[in-house]
């Protein structure tokens, strides 16, 4: 699961990334991590489908919640494009070091079981 929400964090990045380069973009439409990800997600892991959690894979959609923000119909506020992004890259650091951190416990346990 920590590697799908690892996954996750990068696909919002190039979510936030286009959505900043494209804040003066006439008509331009906010994307995000496509919402039925984080829904697919919570039901693989409450049914302990890992068939279904392996499939996963997080896409970029049109944030349809996002209304205009300018006469042109651009729905990009630079803002909060930042303050999420900022938002992302600290989740996604915990992420990192939260597998770096088991990974490191599960090689100290094979090199203890194999002594």
């Amino acid at each position: 699961m920590a590697k799908k929400l690892l996954d996750a964090a990068a696909i919002r990045h190039e979510a936030y990334a286009s959505n900043i380069a494209n804040v003066e973009t006439p008509g331009y439409k906010r994307v995000d991590l496509d919402v039925n990800f984080d829904t697919q997600l919570k039901g693989a892991v409450r049914k302990h489908d890992l068939q279904a959690l392996n499939s996963l894979s997080p896409t970029i959609a049109e944030d349809k919640a996002a209304t205009a923000v300018r006469p042109d119909g651009n729905t990009v506020i630079l803002e909060k494009e930042l303050m999420l992004d900022n938002k992302n890259g600290v989740e996604y650091d915990f992420l990192t070091q939260y597998l770096s951190t088991n990974l490191q416990q599960l090689q100290a346990a094979m090199k203890t079981s194999g002594s």
